[in-house]
């Protein structure tokens, strides 16, 4: 008989314990923010020399294209591995160009997300699932913590 996997249970954040993952998560997103500009700028490039072209270029060139192809296949393999880490931690990324990042979090019996973007010292925000970035709101401070 098979054992049943059961799916893994939500994690949860405080803001304490989401600023004890920045130290990483810091150079996960940084990693991130730096492949995204490089994968957009290749993949325009590509796209330039692509259009219509195609039918034109040399062998040498062909192959250059193609190389070049396959660079931003292992890039955008790199990227889900990004993302993967940071699932298995826990964090939502939500903007691969200025590093947004959510950590789901219970606030007055509800669920909401801690909001922390790549360049911020510390988690100090918070918004509602449905709100984003624009929703944000300042964490406010309890006998000297969030």
């Amino acid at each position: 008989m098979a054992a049943t996997k059961t799916p893994p249970r939500k994690q949860y954040f405080t803001p304490d314990s989401a600023n004890a993952t920045l130290p990483l998560v810091r150079v996960i997103v940084r990693d991130v923010t730096e492949l995204a500009k490089e994968l957009r700028e290749r993949h325009e490039c590509l796209s330039r020399v692509l259009t219509g072209k195609r039918s034109g270029l040399s062998e040498a060139h062909e192959e250059e294209m193609l190389q070049a192809q396959r660079e931003v296949e292992r890039g955008q393999d790199r990227m889900r591995d990004y993302e993967r880490e940071l699932k298995q931690l826990g964090i939502e990324l939500k903007d691969y160009f200025t590093g947004l990042i959510d950590f789901p979090c219970r606030m007055d019996g509800r669920e909401v997300y801690l909001c922390w973007r790549l360049g911020e010292p510390d988690v100090a925000f918070w918004h509602e699932l449905d709100s984003g970035f624009g929703g944000r709101q300042k964490l406010l401070t309890r006998s000297g913590n969030r």
